[in-house]
């Protein structure tokens, strides 16, 4: 099966270091730091890289699953919202939110529901964040022209 590697380097303390995230394929390069993570600082972090994931794979696994069922679709846009909250444990990755605007010609709005809840189901990424407890998905359907508009 294949590997997919990223890297992290750090500097200094939790509050005054900083450090810089790579992907492995050398597309993406970032700066990170405390505020950047807890605050609302310059900069990238772990849970905006896991939204990227998340939203990622969740339009390629109902692509599949629309395709599965007959229904090519012209255009999937999804957007996904980490919520970082404390908890007794510490920082942790408290909801996440998915948001799904899709141009699927002849797909009526009951059916596009079912099987974008069965690629929120299966998706990897999904599976690998099984230990967040809420995971919601509002799934729209919508005509591509409308789409660039958001």
């Amino acid at each position: 099966m294949t590997i997919r590697e990223a890297s992290a380097e750090w500097q200094g303390t939790l509050k005054e270091g900083s450090g810089r995230l790579l992907l492995g394929s050398g597309v993406f390069e970032g700066a990170y730091s405390f505020p950047s993570r807890f605050e609302n600082g310059p900069g990238t972090n772990p849970e905006e890289l896991i939204a990227a994931a998340h939203a990622g794979c969740f339009s390629m696994a109902l692509s599949a699953i629309l395709g599965s069922a007959d229904h090519v679709p012209v255009h999937i846009r999804t957007v996904a919202k980490v919520h970082l909250g404390a908890t007794a444990a510490g920082p942790t990755i408290t909801r996440i939110e998915l948001e799904t605007r899709a141009d699927v010609p002849g797909l009526e709005p009951e059916e596009f529901q079912r099987l974008a809840e069965a690629a929120k189901t299966t998706c990897l990424v999904s599976r690998a964040l099984a230990g967040v407890s809420n995971i919601s998905l509002k799934a729209e359907l919508i005509p591509s022209a409308a789409l660039a508009e958001i």
